[in-house]
């Protein structure tokens, strides 16, 4: 395999930026969504996907689209845009919906 840097998407870090400022959640909250054992997320991870600093890996975006309730590829294409209103699950839907995850792995 070559040492050359994959392509990354031009909107990427602005998108995940909207994400969290369209669910009014702070980077701390953010980063409380989207960690798990298989995301291997570190705190200041959430702020260097916004500015463009790191790529998210496979799994965060995964949980990124989940959280925002869009299919990965909206994230990873730069002709997509993200929905004007994201859908905004409440604290309750979120529990239910990790839970119902936890258990089917």
């Amino acid at each position: 395999m070559g040492r050359s840097r994959r392509p990354r998407p031009t909107r990427l870090a602005a998108k995940l930026r909207q994400i969290r400022t369209a669910l009014g959640l702070t980077q701390q909250q953010m980063f409380e969504r989207l960690g798990d054992a298989e995301t291997s997320l570190y705190r200041g991870h959430v702020g260097e996907y916004e500015t463009g600093k790191r790529v998210p890996p496979l799994p965060v975006l995964l949980q990124y689209a989940r959280v925002a309730g869009v299919y990965v590829d909206v994230l990873i294409d730069d002709d997509l845009d993200l929905p004007e209103r994201l859908p905004l699950m409440t604290e309750r839907e979120w529990v239910i919906r990790c839970e119902r995850v936890g258990r089917q792995r």
